[in-house]
């Protein structure tokens, strides 16, 4: 299970989250690996990455634009959809997952969301079309297709708030 941490625009994530003590204790055994567009970590498990996510929430409120989950070799989840599949038990995911974003990447940050068609496939949408050079699938919940942008991480204490 890998976490694709996506930073805000002008922010040296990798930098930020090293130079904090907090921070630098939370990841020590994770090795948290640069990329373009902010940090990759890997877990065991989604039962691992989620309190791991939520570890890091007070950061990844100021500094993330995205939480990711990759649930398959290039194929991501949005946190609200691994919380729904780890909690709630609600959504089981398979490759006919009707409710798909595709991300695009160029130099290194994220400069587009297409919601994708039902059906379709990665190979279908190409990325000279929506002008990036890179792009992933995202996985997201019904909710956050409705609301057509990447819903931001209000509640991220990991697990749903019981009253």
């Amino acid at each position: 299970m890998n976490i694709l941490l996506i930073q805000r625009e002008g922010v040296d994530l990798h930098h930020t989250l090293f130079a904090s003590e907090t921070s630098r204790l939370v990841l020590r055994f994770y090795h948290p690996k640069k990329k373009p567009c902010g940090i990759s970590l890997s877990c065991a498990s989604l039962a691992s990455a989620l309190p791991l996510v939520s570890e890091l929430r007070w950061y990844i409120r100021r500094y993330v634009r995205e939480v990711l989950f990759e649930v398959s070799p290039g194929i991501f989840c949005t946190h609200a959809l691994a919380q729904d599949v780890y909690y709630e038990r609600t959504a089981v995911l398979g490759p006919d997952w009707p409710f798909r974003r595709l991300y695009g990447f160029s130099q290194g940050k994220l400069t587009s969301t297409v919601i994708m068609s039902p059906g379709s496939t990665l190979e279908e949408y190409h990325q000279e079309y929506i002008g990036v050079d890179r792009s992933i699938e995202c996985w997201c919940t019904e909710e956050e297709m409705a609301e057509g942008e990447p819903e931001p991480l209000e509640n991220m204490s990991g697990a749903p708030d019981v009253e």
